[in-house]
C-alpha cells in the first residue's frame, strides 16, 4: 500500500500548498496537523482495508470514524455506563447494525465478482474473503478436509475490518502528530532528516519509495523511534497472568491483571540513562535493542506473541508520510500552541497541533 499512502500524502501536501500560496506576503500558512493527519490515515487504513472501487467504501469509514469517536467518549464514562441503553450506547448500536450491513453488501460485491472470474481484490477485505466461508456448517476456526485452512464466518470479517480500521488509524496518526511536532521544536534535526530525505528520495509528485529507499532513511527511522519512546501513542497496555508466576519476588496468581505502563517505563533514567526525558534519536542509531539498559525497553509494539501485528504497516506508511511532508515543506510550533497531551485512546494533543508551514519551493 506504499502508493496509496504515497499518493493521499501527495494530495494532502498540495491542499497545504494551496493554502500557503493564499496566505499572501507571508508565504505561510498555519495547518492544524492532528486533523489534517487524522483524516489522512483514516484515507489510507480505509483504502488499504477496502479499497477504492466500491460505492459504500467511503460510507463505511464514515461510520468507522463516528464510531471511533464515540469509543472515545465513552472511555471516559467507565465501563459501568457501557451497556445501559444510553443515548450513545442506542447510537452506537444503531451505527454498529448499519456497519455491518454495509460491510456485508460490500462482501457480497466481492463475491458475485469473484464468481465472474474478477477475483476478491487485494485489499484487507478480498485476503479475509479468502478465508471466509457461507457455509453454516463450517465453523469459524475449523479446518477444511485436508486440515489446512481457517475460515472465518461474516461476523468475523467484519470484526477484522473494524479493529484493522480501529488500532492502526489513530494510532498511526497519533505516531506523525508527536513526530511534527519534536522536529518542530529541534528544527536542527528536522533539517538533518530532510536533508537525508531529499538527498534519498528526491523525486517528484507520483514517486513511491520503495523498501529500499525507506531502509536508507536511517535518521528518519530514529526519529520515528525516538518519538515511540517519548510519545508512545499507547501508554499502558494490560495482560493477565496465564498461571501463576513471580515477579521481582512478588507472586502473582494466575487470572491476575496486570497493568503496564510504557509511557513511564520509555521514560525510566534507570533504563534510559539521565536524559530519558530529552529528545536524542541518537540513542537508537545501533538499533533498538542497543538503545537502553534493557534490550525489550521499547514497549510502543509490545511485546511476544501478542505484540502488534500491525508494526511494520505503520513504520512504514509513517516514513513515507514524514518524507513526503520533509520535502516539501519547512515547519515550526505555532505561537498558539498548548502544550498539554491527554490519553483516552491514544495519547493526542489537547488543545490541538497547529504548526506554521512554509512550502521549501516558493
Amino acid at each position: 500500500m506504499s502508493a496509496v499512502t504515497a499518493e493521499a500524502t501527495e494530495q494532502m501536501a498540495r491542499r497545504w500548498c494551496e493554502k500557503i500560496l493564499h496566505s499572501g506576503a507571508r508565504q505561510a500558512a498555519e495547518i492544524q496537523v492532528d486533523r489534517a493527519i487524522c483524516d489522512l490515515t483514516a484515507e489510507i487504513i480505509g483504502r488499504a482495508a477496502f479499497g477504492t472501487s466500491h460505492q459504500e467504501a467511503s460510507e463505511v469509514l464514515v461510520l468507522m470514524h463516528e464510531m471511533q469517536k464515540m469509543g472515545a467518549a465513552a472511555m471516559l464514562d467507565g465501563p459501568i455506563l457501557w451497556h445501559l441503553p444510553t443515548r450513545r450506547n442506542l447510537t452506537v448500536r444503531r451505527l454498529d447494525k448499519l456497519l455491518r450491513s454495509k460491510i456485508t453488501a460490500m462482501m457480497a460485491a466481492r463475491v458475485a465478482a469473484a464468481n465472474c472470474g474478477g477475483g476478491y481484490g487485494d485489499d484487507l477485505l478480498g485476503l479475509l474473503l479468502e478465508a471466509w466461508s457461507p457455509e453454516p456448517e463450517r465453523q469459524a476456526g475449523s479446518d477444511d478436509d485436508e486440515g489446512t485452512t481457517t475460515t472465518l464466518t461474516t461476523g468475523e470479517v467484519i470484526d477484522e475490518c473494524k479493529t484493522f480500521f480501529g488500532a492502526g488509524q489513530e494510532t498511526t496518526a497519533t505516531l506523525l502528530v508527536w513526530t511534527v511536532f519534536l522536529l518542530s521544536t529541534h528544527p536542527q534535526w528536522q533539517d538533518k532528516v530532510r536533508e537525508e530525505v531529499l538527498r534519498e528520495f528526491p523525486g517528484g509528485d507520483g514517486d513511491v519509495p520503495n523498501s529500499d529507499t525507506l531502509s536508507r532513511l536511517k535518521l528518519l527511522h530514529i526519529v520515528l523511534l525516538e518519538t515511540l519512546r517519548l510519545y508512545p501513542p499507547i501508554v499502558y497496555i494490560q495482560r493477565t497472568t496465564a498461571s501463576d508466576a513471580v515477579l521481582r519476588g512478588i507472586e502473582v496468581p494466575g487470572g491476575t491483571v496486570i497493568s503496564i505502563p510504557i509511557g513511564l517505563l520509555q521514560r525510566d533514567r534507570e533504563v534510559w540513562g539521565s536524559d530519558a526525558d530529552e529528545f536524542n534519536p541518537l540513542r537508537f542509531s545501533n538499533g533498538v535493542a542497543r538503545a537502553a539498559m534493557d534490550p525489550h525497553a521499547l514497549l510502543s509494539f509490545s511485546l511476544g506473541p501478542r505484540a502488534c501485528t500491525g508494526k511494520s504497516f505503520g513504520i512504514i506508511e509513517a516514513q513515507i508520510v514524514m518524507a513526503v511532508i520533509l520535502r516539501k515543506f519547512t515547519f515550526s510550533l505555532s505561537p498558539t500552541y498548548v502544550h498539554k497531551p491527554k490519553y483516552v485512546v491514544s495519547l493526542t494533543p489537547k488543545c490541538g497541533m497547529p504548526l506554521i508551514f512554509k512550502s521549501l519551493h516558493g
